[in-house]
């Protein structure tokens, strides 16, 4: 690694001007802070509840392996090829589409995804599952901010929120009568999950319980529920929210579950989820995360095609609706340095109670709780903070009827888009698409086949450079997105540089990274059309 990459990075992270909290270190001179998600407060007065109790209980995430100091003596960036392709390959995750015969009916030929950590750990989150009691697949991808755990509950229940929306009311009676017969239910969702995704399982009953309290909220219904998929995605966002919220308030005797719901209801998380039916494709789109298809056209071109609209202060619609739902008086006040009340980026996400409840709900729920600090729970109340609620987590959804020159759908969190455009995006996973079909040599096997015979093959494919290729697009985009130069070329200093970063100076460089590519078949989708 060259000397004055690695000391421009430690003495651009020293001049930074530091201030000690309680506890920990924030930076306030950071480069390109519009990436950064929230921006801390300090006030002369310390703004945490008086008193204390035990130690609080959290549920904790695992940490990625990271330098943790900047001291030059005990910082390097040399890392090798293959330590390289080890962490940015580490959170791979593919699945590929097959019916009970081995064949691919699906209008989802495959899906393909990755994250990389900025934050320690992670607080991007990532969903996809395959509807087991209605239609279709559905992705999701969360960006948390504030800490992971309003993400990590995102992601383990939203899509079961949206599969209860979609279900007949049938199906929901036939649920509810086992589960009051405590017999069990056969699965809503078959989740296509990495070895390393974690879970929330100390609470996984009572979130069972609150997405019980929905389908009975359906069944009381006077007519059959009949969401159309762009109200049952609404609903499902809506419903959720409500219920973080509520869950926070419930009187909790268990700590540790009440814990959950603090560090839940008090951090926060966009969402952006695709639902892939057939040749109906529905985007839902709370905050900034965004989703793109990829076309190939007719010319043998490739275009992009946008689902969704970041939810910030640079968005005219975004600062228009605000306008609408607050008083004349605060025009000037509901975006303050491009962020909501000059605190958050994005308009529109799960949790962040504090941009939510009134001023009082919050002081009584914070000083009837533990030790907040120890659940990274700091009470600030915005300037200017009048008439409640400043955010919602409802989704925007857009609807887009597949064709057959659509080939694939790159769903990602802001961490990608900052670095690469939506035309980038499209031309590297294109460009992916083509290499790969190219340096794929035919497996055609001769009788009778042995071992050196298999190992030419292999070979063959080396020689051509298959090997070199990263086989994960989303790793392909990720190693892109944080390792180019000016040239849109991949410099593999920089990429080392990136990936060796300690943990008090990545987040400055970088954020967290997560991206899902679904590929369609094309084949499929023409049948449709031939058919219809």
């Amino acid at each position: 690694m060259s000397r004055t990459v690695s000391s421009w990075i430690l003495s651009s992270a020293r001049s930074s001007i530091i201030l000690q909290g309680k506890g920990r270190w924030y930076s306030i001179c950071i480069p390109n802070r519009n990436k950064i998600k929230w921006k801390l407060v300090f006030s002369k007065t310390h703004p945490y509840p008086a008193g204390s109790c035990s130690s609080a209980r959290t549920f904790s995430f695992p940490k990625a392996f990271r330098h943790t100091s900047t001291e030059e003596e005990h910082f390097s960036f040399q890392l090798s090829p293959a330590q390289i392709n080890d962490i940015l390959r580490a959170g791979e995750l593919s699945h590929r589409t097959l019916d009970l015969n081995g064949k691919n009916a699906n209008s989802v030929l495959r899906f393909e995804s990755n994250q990389l950590a900025s934050n320690s750990p992670i607080e991007d989150r990532r969903s996809a599952a395959t509807c087991l009691r209605t239609a279709g697949m559905m992705f999701g991808v969360f960006d948390g901010h504030a800490g992971a755990a309003c993400a990590q509950a995102v992601s383990e229940r939203l899509l079961h929120y949206i599969a209860v929306s979609l279900m007949p009311r049938q199906s929901l009676e036939e649920i509810e009568l086992a589960v009051e017969a405590m017999k069990p239910v056969r699965p809503i969702l078959q989740w296509h999950r990495h070895p390393n995704d974690v879970e929330y399982q100390e609470i996984t009953s009572q979130y069972f319980e609150n997405l019980r309290v929905y389908w009975q909220h359906l069944l009381d219904l006077d007519t059959e529920p009949g969401f159309s998929l762009e109200e049952a995605m609404i609903c499902a966002f809506k419903r959720l929210d409500s219920d973080i919220s509520l869950e926070v308030q419930a009187p909790q005797e268990n700590e540790l579950m009440r814990n959950i719901a603090l560090q839940v209801a008090f951090s926060g998380a966009t969402a952006c989820v695709a639902h892939v039916d057939g040749v109906h494709l529905h985007v839902a789109n709370t905050g900034d995360c965004r989703a793109v298809l990829g076309v190939h056209e007719e010319d043998g071109t490739w275009s992009t095609l946008p689902l969704t609209r970041d939810h910030n202060a640079y968005d005219e619609f975004e600062i228009r609706r605000l306008k609408r739902e607050h008083p004349r008086s605060e025009e000037k006040t509901l975006f303050v340095n491009d962020r909501l009340l000059g605190i958050l980026m994005p308009s529109r996400a799960f949790g962040d109670v504090q941009l939510k409840w009134s001023k009082e709900l919050q002081h009584s729920i914070l000083e009837n709780s533990c030790d907040v600090e120890a659940l990274n729970i700091y009470q600030y109340v915005p300037p200017n903070y009048h008439t409640p609620p400043y955010l919602t987590a409802e989704p925007e959804v857009t609807y887009h009827k597949l064709r057959s020159k659509d080939k694939f759908l790159v769903i990602a969190s802001d961490g990608l888009w900052e670095m690469l455009s939506n035309e980038k995006v499209v031309k590297l996973v294109a460009g992916h698409l083509t290499e790969l079909n190219m340096q794929k040599p035919p497996l055609t096997f001769k009788k009778p086949i042995n071992l050196g015979y298999m190992h030419n093959l292999l070979l063959q494919r080396k020689s051509k450079g298959l090997a070199s290729l990263d086989q994960n697009i989303a790793t392909h985009l990720i190693r892109h997105a944080i390792g180019s130069n000016e040239y849109g070329e991949v410099d593999p200093e920089k990429l080392a540089a990136m990936l060796a970063l300690p943990e008090d100076l990545a987040r400055m460089y970088r954020d967290d990274i997560t991206v899902t590519v679904v590929y369609f078949n094309s084949e499929t989708i023409e049948d449709y059309y031939r058919n219809h």
